[in-house]
């Protein structure tokens, strides 16, 4: 069992390295074209793209896939073929039409999206921050329906031990924002456009990806409503609590923004550079064990086999805890000269690595406790156990909150320099 899921791991873990250091050739392009506190351009974009990845970790690869999963896993253990199949048709057409619904509202209600999510971009006063992330909302916006429905092909393909291609999947995300700015942008008024544009046309280069994959094991879905079905009824009974705790995660991050658009430009830019740094070994490492444990996990739990449970956590949390910890040092002690190194270019100045690195170092002591949560997690939702982690959740929240307040108030009342840090410890 250990070969096989280190095996695994090799090859989740190798496939999202690749996505990660095409991620930093991505980065290294955006510091370049648009810097970070050059202008707000940045800052817009990081906003308008978020909100269709808060929706996303919400429907597809968050509550989604964690309750989608231990199901179809189920099914696979217990079921023939042809019930699976009939599973996955109509999951694919019962979340394909909320996605549209959701799709459509969004893009009608963008200015009310941005307000809540940024609000600083309105009440500020400053020119063009506003109406510059609204169109750019609207453009990103469908991509919440091609993900999502990636989510779910992943799904299966990783329920198959497929792990390779869902892995990575996430490059081709990279291709196209970095081929956005270099063919696109450069044609455009405003050229920061051009990533929004990249952002759609990612979405639909990585659903159509799958599809041939999905064909080879003969469960490409045929999407079908199917609300009533049993399976679709317990996927939903176990997103309920699910979508909670995601939207308890994803409810940090909102209030981190949300704080950090009153702040000086920059800020948001700052924090999504330093978090971009803080998700490589979690990307490579922690989440990449963790997405292949739960497909085991589930069938060890289908199929009444504790001590393959027990023994396979075991595993994953030996594994990852002897990378988080020299990582987290590593991010901490060198954060200033790995930001210099990666995006000390063209619009990102010395100032921007700076602050940068600020946030980095308050990051880093967190990815410990981080990276256990993306293999504990696992655990709970390999049971049908959506409802733990989201208590947990919750509490998380809210010293989230209250911390924000308390170290962002101090470190403006005292004049320190950098106040974006406090939302980042």
């Amino acid at each position: 069992m250990s070969r096989d899921m280190a095996r695994s791991t090799g090859v989740v873990g190798g496939m999202t390295l690749t996505s990660r250091i095409l991620g930093f050739v991505r980065d290294i392009v955006l510091a370049r074209f648009f810097g970070a506190s050059a202008g707000p351009a940045m800052d817009v974009f990081v906003v308008a793209f978020q909100i269709p990845n808060f929706l996303r970790r919400l429907f597809g690869e968050g509550a989604f896939s964690q309750a989608f999963v231990p199901v179809l896993s189920e099914y696979q253990v217990q079921r023939d073929h042809d019930e699976v199949h009939r599973l996955a048709d109509r999951v694919a057409g019962t979340l394909g039409l909320v996605l549209l619904g959701v799709t459509v509202v969004g893009i009608v209600a963008a200015p009310v999206l941005i307000l809540v999510f940024s609000p600083g971009f309105y009440l500020t006063g400053e020119e063009g921050r506003f109406e510059l992330a609204t169109g750019m909302l609207r453009i990103t916006f469908p991509y919440v329906l091609f993900i999502c429905l990636t989510a779910l092909a992943a799904g299966i393909l990783n329920t198959y031990s497929r792990f390779a291609v869902p892995a990575f999947t996430p490059v081709l995300l990279n291709l196209c924002l970095i081929g956005a700015v270099v063919f696109i942008s450069p044609q455009l008024d405003e050229p920061i456009y051009g990533l929004a544009i990249g952002v759609f046309i990612a979405g639909v280069v990585q659903l159509a990806f799958q599809v041939p994959f999905l064909r080879s094991l003969r469960l490409l879905p045929r999407p079908t409503w199917g609300w009533r079905d049993p399976g679709v009824q317990r996927i939903l009974v176990l997103m309920l609590p699910a979508i909670l705790g995601s939207s308890v995660a994803q409810v940090n991050l909102i209030v981190d923004r949300v704080i950090a658009s009153f702040l000086q430009t920059g800020s948001i830019t700052w924090l999504y550079y330093s978090d971009r740094l803080l998700e490589f070994p979690l990307g490579v490492f922690a989440i990449a064990v963790g997405t292949v444990i739960l497909p085991g996990l589930s069938r060890d739990h289908a199929s009444t086999s504790p001590e393959r449970f027990s023994g396979r956590m075991d595993w994953a949390l030996k594994l990852v805890t002897v990378i988080a910890v020299p990582a987290a040092v590593g991010l901490f002690v060198l954060a200033g000269p790995i930001l210099a190194t990666l995006f000390n270019y063209g619009k990102f100045s010395g100032f921007d690595v700076r602050m940068a690195s600020l946030s980095l170092m308050a990051y880093a002591t967190g990815l410990m406790g981080f990276t256990l949560v993306k293999v504990l997690t696992p655990g709970y939702f390999a049971r049908q156990d959506t409802r733990t982690p989201v208590k947990i959740a919750i509490r998380a929240m809210l010293a989230n909150v209250v911390l924000n307040v308390v170290f962002v108030a101090s470190m403006v009342g005292l004049g320190w320099q950098g106040p974006h840090a406090g939302l980042a410890l």
